[in-house]
C-alpha cells in the first residue's frame, strides 16, 4: 500500500427517526440558513421534520438549489449569509445542495472579490462556516466528505473545489427518505456511487488486498440491492444497504494507499456543463469507452474485478478484462440508464475536441492514475461515447 493520511471528522447518525436528533448537533445560539432543493422536501415529510427538530432555533430558509447546483443561484444565497450574519448553514437535500452549501461555507470566509476564483483557481479550503446535512437523495457521498463540485451556466463550465475545511459537522441519513424519491434518481444514485467506487478501483494492482475487497463489498452490494430498491423503495433494508454504500463510495476509505483515476469524472462534468445530462449518467456515458481505450494499462485490475464482482472465471485476463466492461454497461442498461452520449442529445458531434479544448486551455494535461491522459486522449475516449 501506498503511505497515507486519514482523517474523517465528520459525524453520522444513521437510521429511522434521527432527523429529531437535529437540534443537539447545532449550537443552541446558532442562526441557522437552511438550504433545499425544488421543494420536494415539503412533500415527503422531512421538511416538517426538519422544522420541528429546529423549534426554538432562528432559522432564515434558502431554497430553489438546482440539480447541478448553480453559482447564480448560490450568489443569492450568499448576500443572505452575509445580510443575515448567519452563523450555521444547514444542507436538507442530496449531493447538489449538500454542494452547493459546501461553497456557501467556503464563501462566507472568503476574502478576495470573486467568489468564482476559489473554483477557477483551485483555492483549498482550510476555515469554513460551520454546517450539517440532513441527506435525503443517496448518490454522491458528498454528505461524509470535503468535496463539492459547483456549475456556472453563462460560462458553461462545472468545476471542483475542496479543502478540510468542508467537511460537513454532521450528517443524518435515514434509509426512509428513498421511498418517495423517484426510480430516475434512485437510479442515478446508484450508478453514481457504483462509479465512484471504479474511479478509486480501476487502476492498477498494488497489492492492497483490503482496500480492494473494501470496494468490491461496496459494488457488489450496490448490484445485489439495485433491484431491489429499484423494485421497492420502501424496502427499508435494501434502501439502508444503498444509502450506506453511496456514502462509503466516496467518504475518503476506500481510496487511501491506492492509486485512483478520477479521469470519467473530469470528462463526464463537461457533457452536463454542454448539455445538462445528469451526472451520474455522463459518468456512465464516459467510464465504458475509457476503460476500453485504457484496456493495456487497465486489463489486470479489470480481470480481477470481472472475476470477483462479476463471477467471470473463462478466458485471458484480455477476455476477463472486456467482458468486465460489457457486464458494467449491462448493469447500468438493466437500471435504465443509456451509455451513449447521441442517446441524450443529437448535437453530439464536435464534443470531443470542445472539451480536447478546454482541457488544453485549463492545462489539464496529466489526467489518471499514470498521470499520462492528454487533452487528445481526452477527445479520442469522447469520440468513442457517441
Amino acid at each position: 500500500m501506498l503511505n497515507f493520511e486519514f482523517k474523517n471528522p465528520t459525524k453520522i447518525l444513521f437510521g429511522k427517526g434521527q432527523i429529531a436528533n437535529l437540534s443537539k448537533e447545532i449550537p443552541a445560539n446558532a442562526k441557522i440558513l437552511m438550504v433545499y432543493g425544488g421543494g420536494s422536501i415539503k412533500s415527503n415529510g422531512v421538511y416538517q421534520q426538519v422544522n420541528q427538530a429546529l423549534e426554538g432555533f432562528d432559522v432564515i430558509e434558502f431554497g430553489g438549489v438546482p440539480a447541478n447546483p448553480e453559482y447564480a443561484v448560490l450568489l443569492e444565497a450568499l448576500a443572505i449569509i452575509k445580510k443575515e450574519n448567519i452563523s450555521y448553514i444547514l444542507a436538507v437535500g442530496g449531493g447538489s445542495v449538500i454542494d452547493g452549501v459546501k461553497f456557501l461555507a467556503s464563501a462566507a470566509l472568503y476574502e478576495g472579490d470573486e467568489p468564482w476564483d476559489i473554483l477557477a483557481k483551485g483555492i483549498r479550503t482550510e476555515v469554513a462556516l460551520p454546517f450539517g446535512t440532513v441527506l435525503t437523495l443517496p448518490a454522491t457521498g458528498s454528505e461524509m466528505n470535503s468535496g463539492s463540485v459547483i456549475s456556472r451556466a453563462e460560462t458553461k463550465e462545472k468545476l471542483a473545489m475542496g479543502g478540510p475545511g468542508l467537511f460537513p459537522a454532521f450528517s443524518i441519513l435515514d434509509p426512509e427518505v428513498i421511498k418517495s424519491i423517484p426510480q430516475r434518481q434512485i437510479a442515478n444514485g446508484i450508478t453514481d456511487a457504483y462509479t465512484h467506487v471504479l474511479e478509486q478501483y480501476m487502476t492498477y494492482p498494488i497489492g492492497a488486498c483490503l482496500q480492494d475487497r473494501f470496494a468490491e463489498s461496496i459494488m457488489q452490494t450496490l448490484i445485489e440491492v439495485a433491484p431491489k430498491v429499484m423494485v421497492n423503495p420502501a424496502d427499508y433494508t435494501a434502501a439502508a444497504d444503498f444509502m450506506w454504500c453511496c456514502t462509503m463510495a466516496l467518504n475518503g476509505l476506500i481510496q487511501k494507499g491506492v492509486p485512483t483515476d478520477w479521469a470519467v469524472h473530469a470528462m463526464g462534468h463537461e457533457l452536463t456543463a454542454l448539455y445538462g445530462i445528469d451526472h451520474a449518467r455522463t459518468l456512465a456515458i464516459i467510464a465504458p469507452s475509457h476503460y476500453r481505450y485504457h484496456l493495456a494499462q487497465k486489463k489486470e485490475k479489470l480481470a480481477q474485478y470481472a472475476e470477483r464482482v462479476w463471477g467471470i472465471e473463462e478466458g485471458s485476463v484480455e477476455e476477463k478484462a472486456n467482458q468486465a466492461i460489457v457486464k458494467t454497461e449491462e448493469f447500468f442498461h438493466s437500471l435504465g440508464i443509456k451509455t451513449k452520449l447521441s442517446e441524450y442529445t443529437e448535437a453530439y458531434e464536435g464534443t470531443a475536441e470542445s472539451i480536447e479544448e478546454r482541457f488544453n486551455t485549463r492545462g489539464w494535461k496529466a489526467l489518471g492514475e499514470h498521470k499520462a491522459i492528454t487533452p487528445a486522449d481526452v477527445a479520442k475516449i469522447v469520440s468513442m461515447s457517441y
